[in-house]
């Protein structure tokens, strides 16, 4: 089985999508794992089929993955969610999963684009000024770290 998985996952980064999802599909009829959970869920993602990716995503989950795969999964969940217009159940997956993995930071700015959708545009732009001061290897951006992280949580402080 873990042959045919790196079999079909080679085909979808090969840009097959359809052939890759044919042959996960087909070996899910034979076993069921949470690994192979997880490679559906993603090649339904690849598709743009997030609606379809969804169940696959949360059973992946429930079943257990390693903690590298978990962050992708609740990551990939999160973001169907948001892409859908769920975006309460995106918020909800997203920052469980920032809780569960903090230095996770790609989890971050997909919780950010779930604020932004939620008109939470305050806490979005924070997180993502943030984010980008801790984050870049811009030697400009560097420079001005501290103040982007200072200003980042006194957006709307006047000085005069």
């Amino acid at each position: 089985m873990e042959n045919k998985i790196e079999q079909a996952i080679a085909l979808r980064e090969g840009g097959h999508h359809k052939e890759s999802l044919k042959m996960l599909l087909t070996l899910s009829k034979e076993f069921s794992s949470s690994k192979l959970l997880y490679q559906i869920a993603v090649t339904y993602d690849k598709l743009g089929k997030e609606t379809l990716a969804i169940p696959y995503y949360k059973n992946a989950i429930k079943q257990g993955l390693d903690d590298a795969t978990l962050s992708n999964a609740f990551l990939g969940l999160g973001s169907s969610f948001r892409t859908i217009g769920e975006y309460d159940l995106a918020k909800k997956t997203l920052k469980q999963a920032i809780k569960q993995f903090p230095r996770d930071h790609s989890l971050k700015v997909f919780y950010a684009m779930t604020l932004y959708n939620l008109k939470e545009f305050k806490e979005a732009i924070q997180l993502t000024l943030t984010l980008l001061a801790k984050t870049s290897q811009d030697e400009n951006i560097r420079h001005y770290a501290r103040a982007i992280e200072y200003y980042a949580t006194n957006l709307d402080k006047k000085y005069k």
